[in-house]
């Protein structure tokens, strides 16, 4: 479940310095409002403009109607915010990305290519390279009991610290519809999620999560 299992390339996310100097993916959580105030100022004008307070928005990126951008984020070149689009802060969105209606995003990173395009909350959360969120599929971010959040794997339990940890999806995972990723829930790379499904824990690399009993390897 470390940065180097789930994210093969760290050059796809400008948030590649953070990966680097932590082990856990969880761990770049806290650091990341600070990371996007500190490298806002320093992207390329050519490329970036400042619109609003600490937002940084690629020139080649397509902003629509009816959105809500608020700082401190940076949305990456080629990537689409689309009508009713609510990024609450703390979000760096990579390159080539979609954001789509009704998707409200915080505190959370998004490497290049990552899809999350209609009715999806993506809280205190890291999705890798490629993945993507099936409609109406949530990273829920904050247990009942409102207790730190523990990521239970096959190495152990982790002790976060964080009292809001939403999931971490390795490169290229698929979240089918209308599915609840439990806190602190870790699918690793290739993951795929049937639809409906509520993921609690670690789906291993390169397996179907059908229900809780029915964790299968892919063919």
């Amino acid at each position: 479940m470390k940065n180097a299992d789930l994210f093969s390339d760290f050059t796809a996310t400008l948030a590649e310095p953070l990966l680097r100097e932590t082990t856990y993916p969880w761990e770049l959580l806290p650091r990341l409002k600070s990371f996007i105030l500190e490298i806002g100022p320093l992207l390329s004008p050519d490329e970036y403009e400042l619109r609003g307070e600490n937002v940084w928005v690629a020139k080649s990126a397509k902003l629509f109607p009816n959105i809500y951008i608020g700082g401190p984020s940076i949305i990456g070149p080629d990537t689409e915010i689309r009508p009713g689009a609510f990024i609450r802060g703390s979000a760096l969105v990579g390159r080539g990305c979609i954001v789509g209606n009704s998707t409200e995003l915080k505190n959370c990173l998004l490497f290049d290519n990552v899809q999350v395009p209609h009715y999806n909350y993506v809280g205190d959360s890291v999705l890798g390279f490629g993945s993507h969120l099936g409609a109406g599929s949530i990273c829920s971010n904050v247990k009942s009991d409102r207790t730190n959040v523990i990521v239970r794997g096959p190495g152990g339990a982790f002790e976060t610290g964080l009292r809001k940890l939403g999931a971490i999806l390795g490169n290229h995972v698929d979240v089918g519809c209308n599915s609840v990723l439990c806190p602190g829930s870790v699918l690793m790379p290739h993951a795929i999620v049937y639809p409906l499904s509520r993921v609690r824990g670690v789906v291993p690399a390169n397996h179907i999560y059908k229900d809780a009993d029915h964790v299968v390897e892919r063919r």
